[in-house]
Parts: structure tokens; sequence; C-alpha cells
């Protein structure tokens, strides 16, 4: 991809070269910048991830820069209030990347070319025709029938549970969250319940980022094709026909459609089996969800509300490019800047929530969707929610003595500056028998 020609100087970058409480503000992306922070560093990925989040706060204030693979400037949105400037004006902050002022500078094998790397996907349009393609994609999940998705999700739930209840111990993550989403999400996408579960692999590939990463998402973008094709000769009352039918359907390519498809499937599994391995986890280890695992609901949404606050699973997002010099935060951000939205460290800025120890009581004031034009579509925000709870839900009926199997300590986050999920979450549990479905 070229280099986009630079943008005029605005006034509000010429007008300082220090910020606003008195900080150097050093300049684009600075490369040398001897505080800056390489998002795929140890300390990045250490266990308190929050920890680092405060020390940046106090060093840099509410923008801070750091490094990607390659040592590739950025900028990392910490604070709340300028997280919400930025995702409510996407006319100087701009979901468009063509405008990067370091493309002359990647290289084709970037490693992280598909996170930054223009697509023909809802995720990378903008202006009046990302509002249409919105649209359509909102349409198609809004009509999705929520008694349809509780039984899928219940009749999921048990037969994965089914496969290990015997045995007395499971891992969580790997043999229930990490499968629960992808299949239930493939049936109301419109996939046979056989054809949802061989796309479990190659979903979990390509999340994982694997050797199979490019193979799964081939696999994917057949199974997908396929289904659309059927669909379009006979309609059925899935997702995959109303993104077809829809009225704003025919100004987007079947590509386009096909892409959108995958966006939803993929960005809808991995986070959602997260938001339940991470709630679990909690609920295990916090005084507060304990009545839940004595055979009470009443805290299971309450604990779901909580880890979006603590230990949202989207953390970090790239993210915006600025289409002209702009302040931000205090710091002189020239045009072209990336900068990474951090979801994480805004739900955690202590402007709004000055003690971080507090029960959050139901606020849903979090980062953990996004905001703005770009946000996760509403619908799938419900849809999301809706397999996480029913899934800990038929999880904690089914096996209500349920304990982890290791101490606390021992339990590790995955190694990725931009999720936050569990590597594994072993249980104990009282064998039981198998339901065979509910």
């Amino acid at each position: 991809m070229t280099t986009p020609d630079p943008q005029s100087a605005s006034d509000e970058s010429r007008a300082s070269g220090d910020s606003a409480d008195g900080r150097a503000a050093p300049s684009s992306g600075c490369p040398a910048h001897p505080d800056a922070v390489p998002m795929f560093g140890t300390r990045f990925i250490s266990e308190d991830r929050g920890k680092l989040y405060r020390e940046m706060r106090e060093q840099h204030g509410p923008i801070a820069p750091v490094t990607l693979v390659g040592d590739v400037p950025a900028w990392l949105v910490l604070g709340y209030r300028e997280l919400h400037q930025i995702t409510g004006n996407p006319g100087l902050f701009t979901r468009d990347s063509s405008v990067w002022n370091m493309w002359d500078q990647i290289p084709p094998d970037w490693p992280l070319m598909p996170m930054v790397g223009r697509q023909p996907s809802i995720l990378y349009e903008v202006g009046d025709r990302h509002e249409r393609r919105s649209t359509l994609v909102s349409d198609a999940l809004r009509d999705v029938d929520p008694f349809e998705l509780r039984t899928h999700s219940e009749q999921h739930a048990d037969e994965l549970i089914d496969a290990f209840c015997g045995s007395a111990r499971a891992d969580l993550v790997d043999e229930y969250a990490m499968q629960l989403p992808a299949l239930v999400l493939a049936r109301i996408f419109g996939f046979t319940g056989e054809d949802g579960a061989a796309l479990v692999p190659s979903i979990n590939a390509v999340v994982d980022g694997s050797d199979g990463a490019i193979e799964g998402r081939q696999y994917l973008q057949r199974a997908m094709g396929t289904l659309l094709r059927s669909r379009a000769i006979a309609p059925a009352g899935d997702v995959a026909t109303r993104m077809q039918t829809h009225p704003n359907s025919g100004e987007f390519s079947s590509e386009e459609i096909l892409e959108d498809m995958m966006v939803d499937l993929i960005a809808g599994h991995q986070p959602t089996a997260d938001w339940i391995s991470n709630s679990l986890r909690l609920m295990l280890t916090d005084d507060r969800f304990a009545a839940s695992l004595g055979g009470g609901r009443a805290s299971v949404g309450e604990a779901m509300n909580e880890v979006l606050w603590e230990e949202t699973p989207t953390q970090n997002i790239a993210g915006r490019w600025t289409t002209r010099d702009t302040q931000l935060g205090g710091r002189r951000i020239q045009g072209g800047d990336l900068l990474v939205l951090s979801f994480a460290a805004a739900n955690a800025d202590p402007h709004i929530r000055p003690d971080q120890h507090s029960f959050t009581g139901g606020n849903s004031a979090f980062f953990s969707f996004g905001h703005g034009s770009h946000r996760c579509p509403y619908p799938a925000q419900e849809i999301a929610e809706g397999i996480a709870r029913t899934g800990i839900e038929v999880l904690l009926d089914r096996l209500p003595d349920v304990d982890l199997a290791v101490d606390e300590e021992e339990l590790a986050w995955r190694p990725s500056p931009f999720l936050r999920g569990l590597e594994s979450l072993p249980v104990t549990f009282t064998p039981t028998s198998a339901v065979g479905g509910r």
C-alpha cells in the first residue's frame, strides 16, 4: 500500500510543544521515546496488566507512547474521556488505515497486517457506506429469536457437559468456553449442528493465530460461501438468509457479505468464550459471587458485568488513525498517527472509577463493546450475553459443586496484548450422569 500524502499541520499542533500539564510532548509516534512500552513485551503481557496501565497513566497521562511488533510506534489511549472523544468523532479519528503515516516502513509480511491492513469487511468501512452496511448487519442479528437462541445455547451446553461430567475433572476453557459460542453462532447463522461442530477447530485456529490459521480461515470461507449460496436458492429463517435479503444487501458484493458473516462469527465467538471463562474464574475465586455456586442464579449477571469492568475480554483495539494534526489528552498527535484504543485501561480510569475495588453494582458504562459508529452492534451484544449467561447457568445447574483444581495464582492468561482470556480453567466436581440434551 502506498503512503498517503501528508496532511497540512493544524493551528492546534503549532500552538505549543508542551502538554497541558507540563509534560514535554514527543514527536509523532516517537520510536526512540525512552519510555515507550512494547505491547508485545514481557511487561505488557504480564499477569498484572492493570498495574502497568496505572504506571503508564501516572507517567504519561491519558495518552501513552507504545511500540508494536518491529518497533512500530503508536499511541495507547488510556483515558475514558479521551476514548469517548475518539470514538465519537470519526471524521478526525478514522477507521480507514490508508491514512497511516507509517506505511512506507511496514513490510508486506508484518504480523499485524491482518489487524490494520484494509480488508473487505465492515470493520474497515467508513462514512455513509459504513452506516448502511452496519444497518444490514444489525438488522440481520436483531431478528434472532431469543427463545431459539436460549434453546440452542442450552442444547449445546448440555452436550459439551455430557462429554466430561462423569470424569470429575475438566478444563472449562478448552472443553467448554472455547466451544459453546461457536456452536451456537453457527446454528443461528444457518449451519446444521454437525456442520457447526466442524467449524469450531477452524474458528479457534484463526483466533489463536496458530499454524493452522490460514487453512482455518480458508475452510471458514468455503463453508460460509456454501451456506450463503444455498440460502440464496432456499431461504430460511436464519442470519445467512437475512443478510442476503435485506433492503441494503444490493449495495454490497457477495464477497463483502461473506466477510461480514466471517467477522460476526469470529469476533462473536472469542470475546464470548473469554466472557464465559473470565466470569467463571471470578465466581470461583471471589467471595462476592459464592451464592451462585450454591445453586442460585442471582449473581451470575453481576459477575458477568463485573468482568466487563475488571477483565474485559477485548482489552485493546488497533485502532483509529488521525486525519489531521490535533491535540488529545495533552499530546500533539500528528495526522496519520495510529491510536490503539485501550478499553481495559479506560474502564479503570480513576476519573470515572476512583475506587478500583468497589463493586460496580450493575453499572454498564464500560467500554467493553466500544462506542460510536464502530461499536459492537447492540443485537450482537445481546446475543453474546445470552450465550454466555446461559452457558454459565447450565454449567452451575449441572455441576453445583464445581471448584478450582489449582490455586488461583496458577491460572495463566493467554499472552495477547489485545484479548484477555485464560489459558485454561481446570476444575473438579462430583461426577454426574449425562442428560442427553434437554
